[in-house]
């Protein structure tokens, strides 16, 4: 196996839901599946016993129906509630206003990398994994891919779809620091609201709410997929109470829309910030988090990442050439500035205090009361910059 060599019209490193996306959409563009290889650390048993919530759009559901990778266990979004703690003024997006069965969608990461996996092998796509790329050799005609086993991967495009959490990057063109840890929790409540999900504003971040009740495998019984954006120092703290401390000040930063806060799972926490650049040479490029890291204000980071996908597998489908690779740059490019814009300014702009506070609350409440602006908000959340 040391000596193995592989020859593939594109490599992908990385095998969760954007690498995955990328070679579902490849193989129904017609490429074989024998000339793609998928390259990945964990195992797919490692994947897909990933708990964690993950936020799906509108559009993002549309892209997976197009690889038969939906549908998959999920809890459908109909309204999505947005306010301001402390401030008068919020703002309510509904389905109904735009003719659709659902805004997005709430499943478990490794509920969508099952559905993607299974597609990815019933096209019969090249799987290494565990395997790590030790390291790589960019020539004019390919890119050859050094496994950590010693097996050689020879790829005339080489993907880079592995991009880790913020923190264990490495720094790329557009960065910045937020200054707060994202807590992620399932939690119930003793009045849920079916279908709605919450974005609440704080002094220190956005608490998401997103339901989730009896999705996907292992289900926990619990209601809602929490995401608390605070200061590290305090997540520290908030992450070490017990249960009945830790749901009561989870009460008093949301507040009673929901009633009381009843039960919640173990917690995790991680670092927040930017991370951006739109990278590629002749034969490499990079996509999703491996491209641009966001906060997750607003779910937007996988859904970007996936559109990257979807773009990238139309590209390369025509040939796995250099033209393919700067076709994919410039047809990208708007996109992700604005996702990454509207993205960051969200991130900012509700957590700085000031004078201005108050405006920001009057925001919510105009927003609400003008509908294009609304709608236009929305459809970028679900379709991005088309």
């Amino acid at each position: 196996m040391a000596d193995e060599r592989m020859e593939v019209d594109v490599a992908i490193c990385g095998a969760g839901p954007v690498g995955l996306a990328l070679a579902a959409h490849l193989a129904r563009r017609g490429v074989e599946g024998s000339r793609i290889a998928l390259i990945d650390g964990k195992s797919l048993g490692q994947a897909i016993t990933d708990p964690r919530s993950i936020a799906l759009s509108w559009g993002s559901v549309q892209l997976l129906e197009e690889v038969r990778a939906w549908p998959l266990p999920a809890t459908p979004i109909h309204e999505i509630h947005v306010s301001r703690r402390g401030q008068l003024g919020r703002s309510l997006m509904d389905r109904a206003e735009h003719k659709l069965p659902a805004l997005g969608y709430v499943a478990r990461y490794g509920d969508v990398v099952d559905a993607l996996a299974r597609a990815c092998d019933k096209a019969g796509v090249a799987t290494l994994r565990p395997a790590r790329v030790a390291s790589f050799d960019e020539a004019d005609d390919g890119v050859a891919l050094r496994l950590d086993d010693g097996r050689t991967v020879f790829a005339r495009v080489a993907v880079q779809a592995e991009g880790g959490v913020f923190g264990q990057q490495a720094s790329l063109a557009q960065q910045r620091d937020y200054g707060q840890t994202a807590l992620i929790a399932r939690v119930s409540v003793s009045e849920p609201a079916a279908h709605r999900a919450f974005e609440r504003f704080t002094e220190e971040g956005p608490l998401a709410l997103l339901p989730q009740d009896g999705a996907g495998a292992n289900n926990d019984g619990h209601q809602y997929a929490l995401v608390w954006c605070m200061r590290p120092e305090r997540a520290i703290d908030v992450q070490m109470l017990d249960d009945a401390a830790f749901l009561t000040q989870l009460g008093e930063a949301f507040g009673t829309r929901l009633g009381t806060f009843t039960s919640a799972s173990p917690r995790v926490a991680f670092p927040l910030g930017l991370n951006a650049e739109a990278r590629a040479t002749a034969r490499t490029v990079a996509i999703g988090n491996a491209a641009q890291t966001l906060h997750p204000v607003a779910g937007q980071g996988l859904n970007l990442g996936l559109r990257d996908a979807a773009v990238l597998a139309r590209q390369l489908a025509r040939g796995a050439t250099p033209s393919a690779v700067e076709g994919f740059m410039r047809e990208r490019a708007q996109d992700r500035r604005l996702t990454i814009a509207l993205t960051d300014a969200m991130a900012r702009a509700f957590t700085v205090a000031g004078p201005l506070q108050p405006l920001l609350g009057l925001s919510l409440a105009a927003l609400d009361l003008v509908k294009p602006a609304r709608l236009l908000l929305a459809e970028l959340m679900m379709f991005g910059r088309r």
